[in-house]
């Protein structure tokens, strides 16, 4: 198989209650970019991001997990669980779970603000995803 044939594409979530940051990247050059911020509340969420699993047709969703810095589990930790598992059972692709304990920090720290930090969030929780899953052979 060439490297070729085996790139995926991914997109990825750093979901919230509000506003869902979005990125898409692919496995060979494992490198994201933000795609969109996704404004909504509850199921209205699913029906925005549908517009791009349909457009990007990704062979996998990444999902960030949020965590106290010690590992434990909160009251967000558990929203973005039910998330990752309502996005597979609505859209029958495989889910990825992602420690996001740093990225909304990290990305505050690369100058992005308000809507454009969560979708920076999302391109940090992917790369972090292919530095994890898809090391250079």
């Amino acid at each position: 198989m060439t490297a070729a044939a085996s790139a995926a594409t991914l997109l990825a979530f750093d979901y919230g209650t509000r506003r869902t940051g979005v990125a898409v990247g692919n496995t060979l050059m494992r490198q994201a970019q933000p795609l969109a911020t996704l404004v909504a509340e509850g199921d209205a969420v699913f029906a925005k991001a549908e517009p791009l699993i349909r457009e990007w047709q990704p062979a996998a969703l990444v999902v960030g997990i949020p965590l106290h810095p010690d590992g434990a589990a909160h009251e967000n930790t558990r929203r973005a669980e039910r998330f990752a598992r309502r996005l597979h059972g609505r859209f029958g692709l495989p889910v990825h779970r992602v420690d996001e304990r740093y990225s909304t920090t990290e990305a505050l720290a690369t100058g992005a603000r308000g809507e454009a930090a969560d979708a920076a969030a999302a391109a940090i929780l992917l790369e972090q995803y292919f530095r994890e899953h898809h090391a250079a052979a």
